[in-house]
C-alpha cells in the first residue's frame, strides 16, 4: 500500500483551560494572565516543520485540535496552525479537521471563524444535561448553555459531536436513559460516552478516598453501561468503539487512526505521537509544561522529551490493546506480522467458549458485548 493511501493524523494540543475540572487528569493548565497566542502559534509551526522533516511525504487525512480547551484560541491562531500543517505535508482533499470546544467558550462568531480557518468538525465537552451534575463535575456551564452551544455547532458545521460522562454520583439507570435519549435527539451523528473514573492526583480522588464522593457501585455501573449500549443501538448510534457511538459512516476518523494502530504526529505541550521512521515505530511525547515546551521548541525546534523505539512485541501489544476497543475488531494476521508470532489458538478458543470474543469466517477477531465490560482482562489474556 502506498504511503498516500494510509491514514496519517496530526494531533495538536492546546493546553489551557478556564478552570481545572476536579475529575480531569489531562495535561491542562489554568493561566490568569493573557496567553501569547502568536508566540505559541509560531512554536506550533516550528514543531510541525521539525516533525515533517523526520516524517516526510505523508498525506494528512485527519487533524485534531485537542486540549485543554482549543476553543479558547482565536480563529486566526487555529488558521496559522492549519496553514503550517499544509505547508509541510500534503493535506487530503477530504481531510477531517476536528476542534474540541467547551460550551463556556462557544460563540457563533468564533465558530464561523473556525470554519473559515479550515475546521470542519467540532467536539463539545457537554458532560451532563442537568445542572446539579454539572455543578458536581465542576463545569462552568449550565445545561441550557450546553444545548445552546450544540445548536451553534449544528448551524456552523455539518459534523459535530459531544461528550457525556455517566456513572455520576446518585445517577440511576432510569435517569441516564432519559438523559441519553435527550442527547441523541440533539446529536446529529456522534456521541462520546465515558464512565466517570476516579483518577489518582485529581481532587475527586481525595474526595472519593475520604468517602465524600460516592459513585455507583459495580452492579449499578454495569447497568448504566448496558443502558448506554441498548439506548444508542435502538436510536441508530451503535458503539463503534467502547466509548464512542456514531451513525454508520460518521465515526471520528482521527480517533480511528489511534485505534487502528496507524501513524500520527503529536504537536504541542504533552502531545504523544507514533511515527514510522526507517521502518521502526517511534513513540514520541513532548514536554508537558506549556512554558517549558515553548522554550524547548524555540531553542531546539521541537519539544520532544521521549522518543522510544517500539520493538515488534510492544508494537503488536499496542495494536491489540487499541484495536480490540473497536467493534470492527482486529485481523489476527496483522498481529502475527507485527509480533512475529500468532495469537495463541488455545486462548482464543477459551475466550470464544466464555463468550468474550467471536471470530468470523474471514478470521477477524472481535470482542463481544459481554466481553467489552471486561476488555482489559480479555486483552491481557490474549497478549500473554
Amino acid at each position: 500500500m502506498s504511503r498516500a493511501k494510509e491514514a496519517f493524523g496530526v494531533y495538536v494540543h492546546w493546553p489551557f483551560c478556564l478552570s481545572k475540572c476536579p475529575y480531569c487528569d489531562f495535561n491542562s493548565h489554568v493561566r490568569h494572565a493573557a496567553i501569547d497566542e502568536a508566540r505559541f502559534a509560531a512554536a506550533f509551526a516550528r514543531e510541525i516543520a521539525t516533525t515533517a522533516a523526520r516524517a516526510p511525504g505523508r498525506e494528512v487525512t485527519s487533524i485534531f485540535l485537542g486540549g485543554g480547551t482549543p476553543s479558547l484560541m482565536q480563529p486566526a491562531t487555529v488558521g496559522a496552525v492549519l496553514d503550517a500543517i499544509g505547508r509541510h505535508w500534503h493535506v487530503a482533499d477530504d481531510v477531517e479537521v476536528t476542534l474540541e470546544a467547551n460550551p463556556t467558550s462557544v460563540e457563533a462568531t468564533r465558530f464561523a471563524g473556525y470554519r473559515v480557518a479550515g475546521v470542519n468538525r467540532v467536539s463539545l465537552g457537554v458532560q451532563a444535561l442537568d445542572d446539579v451534575s454539572l455543578k458536581t463535575l465542576g463545569r462552568l456551564h449550565s445545561a441550557r448553555e450546553a444545548l445552546d452551544a450544540v445548536a451553534i455547532a449544528r448551524r456552523s458545521f455539518d459534523r459535530y459531536s459531544f461528550d457525556l460522562i455517566y456513572a455520576r454520583p446518585d445517577q440511576t439507570p432510569a435517569m441516564w436513559a432519559g438523559e441519553l435519549r435527550h442527547a441523541i435527539d440533539e446529536a446529529a451523528e456522534h456521541l462520546s460516552l465515558y464512565q466517570l473514573t476516579i483518577e489518582e492526583g485529581t481532587p475527586f480522588f481525595g474526595l472519593h478516598q475520604a468517602g465524600k464522593l460516592k459513585t455507583p457501585d459495580e452492579a449499578v455501573a454495569r447497568a448504566l453501561y448496558d443502558v448506554t449500549q441498548e439506548t444508542c443501538d435502538k436510536f441508530g448510534l451503535p458503539a463503534y468503539e467502547i466509548s464512542n457511538h456514531a451513525r454508520r459512516g460518521a465515526e471520528c476518523r482521527h480517533n480511528l487512526v489511534y485505534w487502528r494502530g496507524e501513524e500520527y504526529a503529536g504537536i504541542g505541550p504533552g502531545a504523544h505521537g507514533r511515527l514510522d521512521i526507517d521502518g521502526i515505530r517511534h513513540a514520541t511525547a513532548t514536554e508537558k509544561r506549556p512554558e517549558a515546551w515553548l522554550m524547548r521548541v524555540e531553542t531546539n525546534g521541537h519539544g520532544v522529551v521521549t522518543d522510544d523505539l517500539l520493538n515488534s512485541e510492544e508494537r503488536a501489544d499496542e495494536f491489540l490493546l487499541m484495536g480490540l476497543r473497536l467493534a470492527e475488531g482486529i485481523d489476527p494476521e496483522r498481529y502475527t506480522a507485527l509480533s512475529g508470532r500468532p495469537l495463541d489458538p488455545r486462548r482464543i478458543a477459551l475466550l470464544r467458549e466464555e463468550g468474550a470474543i467471536t471470530v468470523d469466517v474471514t478470521g477477524r477477531l472481535r470482542v463481544t458485548s459481554s466481553g467489552f465490560p471486561v476488555l482489559d482482562a480479555v486483552v491481557a489474556d490474549l497478549a500473554a
